[in-house]
């Protein structure tokens, strides 16, 4: 019986290194996610890969506490701790939505010490919207 060939960069033969703290990201983008039900915090780089993510529900908020300021306040200062340990320094900024954790999870970046480029406000606007359904008779 012949042995299997060993297949080269296969899983099992070489050793997989973490990817987690391999690179150093010097700029990023921050996207806020916010919603009347939830803020998602996601940091990518320049690129638009994920560094990095988090929302009010995988801080520990249930319910309707994940609409609240605080949470989105927690959500962003969590979601940042991380990046700036890999040696993030400057981001920009996108606010989508219209949620009340906006103006909090703004805040908290502000506070984290990155230096922010720009804030933009990227919230979807309908020009004139899906048509109406039509009248109800009775």
């Amino acid at each position: 019986m012949a042995k299997p060939l060993r297949r080269v960069g296969s899983r099992r033969t070489g050793r997989i290194g973490s990817r987690k703290n391999g690179r150093k990201i010097p700029k990023g983008v921050i996207h806020v996610q916010a919603s009347f039900n939830n803020t998602i915090v996601t940091i990518t780089d320049v690129r638009g890969r994920v560094i990095s993510w988090s929302s009010a529900g995988t801080c520990g908020f249930k319910g309707t506490r994940r609409g609240t300021p605080f949470a989105a306040q927690t959500t962003a200062g969590h979601a940042i701790r991380t990046v700036v340990d890999r040696g993030m320094q400057r981001a920009e900024v996108m606010i989508k939505g219209p949620g009340l954790g906006r103006d909090a999870a703004l805040r908290a970046i502000r506070r984290s010490g990155i230096l922010l480029t720009f804030v933009r406000d990227v919230t979807p606007m309908p020009h004139n919207g899906c048509r109406p359904p039509k009248k109800r008779r009775v």
